[in-house]
């Protein structure tokens, strides 16, 4: 029998992911526009590391609980699902062309991290001292962006959308006359609402997983994964319908770098990580689908629909895959 709260919560979560995520693009993007920063800081930022946040709960979570296929797999799935699933259907929605070297720097920076990633899981273990490493790496990063902030390195958007006609975020006459306070406090409820709309789902996925019979290394490489990675989705969709690309592929971008350095990191530095063999084969599934995401992104071409639609087709197979482990 299906637990009827479950799918109550279920639909309560989906719910608070669609007006959640629509407050959060719209104050990012009012804020970006008026303070004369590049929504693409915004989405490699605030809004990434934001939607960010039921991976952390949820992996470092299992990392207390010592179900660390759990936490590793969340990790893995979360990556594959927002750079398969959402970028693919971001560039099926709103095919754009990456202008600008900031975008091409932090598409090479989630290239690196996922291979060292890939490295540290290679004996099956990330002992805490790996973890403390990882974060490390996350702080260089984040110090790196900030000095392209400080040098004007962001100024203007790195995304120019080609087929929709939607203009990108600008810092407009009109965009500095926006209220901070209202458009900050918008943004922060937004953020509070996907936060606790991704919780909602991921809990209720799980139990109706685990009531099921599913393995731990299924549900949490796919069921959580794409639980967690719901508010990116939501949060993306929303901004390429709204001709917001920067914070789209922002979003996407910042996300895979946090969650490969941060979110692994702090999970392995509570409680060291064991997982099951199972994680070479979806770990070479993410390497191999980054490499192709950072070959369209890094050369400054065009994403056309298509390479959006085999980026989909990539990402789903994936559950595939998983499910048959």
């Amino acid at each position: 029998m299906i637990p009827v709260g479950d799918v109550v919560s279920l639909s309560l979560g989906v719910l608070a992911l669609w007006v959640g995520a629509r407050f959060l693009v719209t104050g990012a993007s009012r804020l970006a526009g008026a303070a004369g920063i590049s929504a693409l800081v915004v989405g490699l930022t605030v809004v990434a590391f934001g939607t960010s946040a039921p991976e952390i709960v949820v992996s470092t979570g299992a990392a207390l609980e010592g179900q660390g296929d759990v936490a590793v797999g969340n990790v893995v799935g979360s990556n594959v699902f927002n750079l398969g699933v959402i970028l693919g259907l971001v560039v099926v929605i709103a095919p754009f062309r990456v202008t600008e070297p900031l975008l091409r720097r932090d598409v090479l920076a989630m290239a690196a991290s996922t291979v060292v990633a890939a490295a540290v899981l290679a004996n099956f273990l990330v002992s805490r001292l790996e973890g403390a490493v990882l974060l490390a790496l996350l702080g260089c990063y984040l110090a790196a962006l900030v000095v392209a902030i400080r040098s004007g390195d962001e100024a203007g958007d790195s995304i120019e959308a080609t087929d929709d006609g939607a203009s990108p975020v600008t810092a407009d006459g009109d965009g500095r006359e926006v209220r901070f306070g209202l458009e900050a406090g918008r943004t922060a409820a937004g953020l509070a609402i996907v936060i606790v709309g991704g919780r909602l789902l991921v809990d209720a996925a799980v139990g109706l997983a685990l009531s099921a019979g599913i393995s731990e290394w299924v549900v949490g490489a796919t069921i959580v994964a794409a639980g967690t990675s719901l508010p990116e989705l939501v949060t993306s969709v929303v901004a390429a319908r709204r001709g917001d690309t920067g914070i789209a592929a922002g979003n996407v971008v910042g996300s895979n770098v946090f969650n490969v350095l941060g979110v692994l990191g702090l999970a392995a530095a509570v409680r060291p990580l064991a997982v099951d063999s199972a994680v070479v084969l979806a770990f070479g599934w993410l390497v191999a689908l980054t490499a192709f995401g950072t070959v369209v992104l890094a050369t400054g071409r065009r994403l056309t629909r298509l390479e959006g639609a085999a980026l989909v087709a990539f990402g789903a197979s994936y559950w595939v895959v998983s499910a048959l482990l």
